[in-house]
């Protein structure tokens, strides 16, 4: 399910922001704080709709969310595409759970 309140859930709030306005292999450390965070999809749509050029947001850098655009010239919201991504993996996890259970 997306989410709205994704800014304050995110766990770039408990750190410096300097963490995440690096350039280089610096970029690796902000982006492992990414691979944890309940909000990353949500975040990383932030970044891509509103083509936000610096920083780590969803766990890319701003070197890949530009070539990202450039692959995909075509997507004019990154939210609704993200968000029926999210949807139809939940809707796929959901129908391979239930079909594991024996009846």
């Amino acid at each position: 399910m997306w989410d709205e309140d994704w800014a304050t859930k995110a766990l770039c709030n408990q750190a410096q922001p300097d963490e995440l306005f690096v350039r280089g292999a610096a970029q690796n450390r902000a982006k492992q704080l990414c691979a944890s965070c309940p909000v990353r999809t949500e975040c990383l749509a932030e970044a891509l709709d509103n083509q936000i050029e610096w920083g780590v947001w969803g766990g890319m850098t701003e070197r890949e969310r530009r070539a990202l655009l450039r692959r995909r010239p075509n997507v004019t919201s990154w939210r609704r595409l993200l968000e029926t991504a999210m949807l139809d993996h939940e809707a796929a996890v959901t129908a391979a759970s239930t079909q594991a259970v024996p009846a």
